[in-house]
């Protein structure tokens, strides 16, 4: 039993070097997104990494446009320029970012459907 704990309590202590050495190796380029830790071998290790939002290319502000890593200050003006975007891929067939900078960035963002105007009668 004694045996059974410490192996348990070693595998708890290996995952979570394991997760904050993943962490300690994140981008440093102002992204928010955090990599997730390497799979845990232990079921009982297993920790769970938290999801981050991606960042909506058709509301987002110029300042959260620019935390995605790839988009600079003269992308994040097209991009709100070109508003709104039908899908993410748009940014593409606009020829806002080449498809190049588009395969970098489309993990971390997204294009939302912009909230049809409504008027009262």
């Amino acid at each position: 039993m004694s045996r059974m704990k410490s192996v348990t309590t070693l595998a708890l202590v290996l995952g979570l070097a394991v997760a904050s050495m993943a962490y300690g190796q994140g981008s440093t380029s102002g992204s928010t997104e955090t990599k997730p830790a390497a799979p845990a071998t232990h079921a009982k290790s297993a920790t769970k990494v938290a999801a981050v939002a991606k960042c909506d290319i058709n509301s987002a502000s110029k300042e959260e446009l620019m935390k995605v890593s790839g988009i600079d200050d003269a992308t994040a003006d097209k991009i709100i320029a070109g508003r709104p975007f039908k899908t993410k891929g748009a940014l593409v067939a606009k020829g806002i970012v080449s498809k190049e900078a588009y395969a970098k960035l489309s993990a971390h963002i997204i294009a939302k459907k912009a909230a049809a105007a409504t008027t009262a009668k």
